[in-house]
This record gives C-alpha cells, sequence and structure tokens, in this order.
C-alpha cells in the first residue's frame, strides 16, 4: 500500500524522500525520482512532511523513537504523519513528544485495502490539532477520497479499529456465505450477482468474494497485521470495560488461520479455516 500511496505523492509533483528497511522494495519509486535515505531519521533530517506506514506498534515506536527515528532529526515546523494502525496510546505519546520540538503530529490510519491505495480512493482517518490537518490536506487528498477529521490525537487510531470491527463482521459473514453456497450447490458467481445488489452488498462481497472463487489468497491486506489490529482493538475494549464477543469469536478464528501457516496470506484467507471446520462436519 506505501508503495502506490507514495507513488502518488510523486506523480502529483511532490519531491520526496524515501526510506524503507528493505531497499529493492522502494526501487520502483526511486526508478520515478524519489530519492534514498539511509534512516527515518535522514528523511526527516530533509522533509517538510514525514509520512511514516509500517506494520506493528513495535515498528512504530522504533521508527519514531529509536536513535535513527524521525523524532531525533526532525525540524521544528514539520508535520509527521504515521499513517500505520497502531495503539491508539502510542499515538497519543507520539503528540506530545513531537509537540516538545515544534512539531505536528498526526494519526491517519486508511481503509481500502490494496485497491483502495492503487486507485488513490482510501478513506483517511484523522486525529491530530485542525490547523496541521488543515495543512496536509492536499497530501490527503492525492491518497484518498473520504478524508475525515476525527479529533485529537488518538482519534484516527480510535475510528479504525471501529472500522476493523466491523470488517470482522462483515468478513466472516462473506466466508460463510460462499461456504454455504458450495454446499447447496448454487453456481456462487451468479449467486454473488444476485446478493451484491442487495442490501448484503459491501466492499468484501465486491473485492474479496470473486478472490476467494479464484482460491487467490494473495494479500491485499495480510492476516497477520489483521490480528494484531483485532488485539488492539481488544485490548483498548477491555480498558474501556466494553463486551465485543463477536470481535473476541473472529479473532479466534484468525488464530486458527495462522495456525495454518496463512499469516502471510489475505485476509479473506479466513475462509480457508472455515473450509477445514466445514471438512470435518461434511
Amino acid at each position: 500500500m506505501g508503495l502506490s500511496m507514495c507513488g502518488h505523492l510523486l506523480g502529483k509533483g511532490y519531491p520526496v524522500t524515501v526510506h524503507n528497511r528493505t531497499k529493492t522494495k522502494a526501487q520502483p519509486l526511486l526508478d520515478k525520482g524519489a530519492q534514498w535515505a539511509d534512516s527515518p531519521k535522514a528523511v526527516s533530517a530533509q522533509s517538510q512532511v514525514i509520512f511514516t506506514m509500517v506494520g506493528y506498534p513495535r515498528d512504530v515506536r522504533d521508527v519514531y523513537f529509536g536513535d535513527d527515528g524521525v523524532l531525533a532529526g526532525v525540524k521544528s515546523g514539520s508535520v509527521a504523519i504515521d499513517m500505520s494502525t497502531t495503539e491508539p496510546s502510542l499515538s497519543k505519546e507520539i503528540y506530545a513528544a513531537a509537540k516538545a520540538k515544534g512539531v505536528d503530529a498526526i494519526d491517519a490510519p486508511v481503509s481500502g485495502g490494496d485497491v483502495g491505495a492503487r486507485n488513490a480512493t482510501l478513506s483517511i482517518m484523522v486525529g491530530g490539532d485542525a490547523g496541521a490537518v488543515e495543512r496536509v490536506r492536499p497530501l490527503f487528498e492525492a491518497l484518498g477520497k473520504t478524508i475525515v477529521h476525527q479529533g485529537g490525537a488518538g482519534a484516527g487510531q480510535h475510528t479504525k479499529l471501529c472500522n476493523q470491527i466491523v470488517i470482522t463482521g462483515t468478513i466472516i459473514g462473506v466466508c460463510e456465505s460462499l461456504l454455504y453456497g458450495h454446499r447447496a450447490g448454487l453456481n456462487l458467481d451468479t449467486m454473488l450477482q444476485s446478493i451484491r445488489g442487495g442490501s448484503a452488498g459491501c466492499w468484501t462481497l465486491d473485492n474479496l468474494a470473486p478472490r476467494i472463487l479464484q482460491r487467490n489468497f494473495a494479500p491485499g491486506f495480510m492476516v497477520d497485521h489483521f490480528v494484531k489490529d483485532m488485539e488492539i482493538a481488544l485490548a483498548e475494549a477491555a480498558r474501556m470495560n466494553l463486551a465485543l464477543p463477536g470481535l473476541k469469536l473472529v479473532h479466534e478464528l484468525y488464530r486458527a488461520v495462522q495456525a495454518q501457516g496463512h499469516g502471510r496470506s489475505g485476509t479473506h484467507a479466513l475462509y480457508l479455516a472455515l473450509e477445514a471446520i466445514s471438512e470435518k462436519h461434511p
């Protein structure tokens, strides 16, 4: 996703300096004119706006607070935008540390998957100071179609967790529907034509159900990262004394997907775990 997103900024004519832990993955951007930096610190030292997008909270913490991290090189007056999905408390910690350096920090996780990243149609959920958000809105508009300021630091992350909770319920419904249709002897392509046009219509049916039928479980968004998001949401729910039994159930099923060796597959690989359960109960 980050590759496509950065490519859109280059395409709009913005000068871009990039860093990635594996340099070869950045090569397509370098070929388009991006400049290479050897660390997040080096990126922030020569940038007015810094975007970060990594996998896990521990990676976010290292990218910002490490010796070669963003905050070690950032200049006063800059804006740091973390588009990872991470803990709201960590976004608040980054905000406070950045503010102490005269820097605005924004949490801006996204939804829309690889398709949304390629097509610049992402939904971007933004937390931070309103003035800073408006300052970088043109950059967000190069990446997505729905840009909503949700509130202060961490509010973007809380909104993304709401998004992930909805997706957990949706994706189990889609997978179970396909299993049911298969067992009932339906033509699944024509079945999908009907239910997409009704109240069941959703992004998951349009984008992931066809991949399931093709047995294409390549990731747009990886199972391992989805499990991480669910665990953050469950921890936040526990902190707020909320019971979310549906989320807990889907989390347990995704742990089974990981145990089957599909952690780096797409989230629609949930179908494989449910399929395996069904095969035990023909």
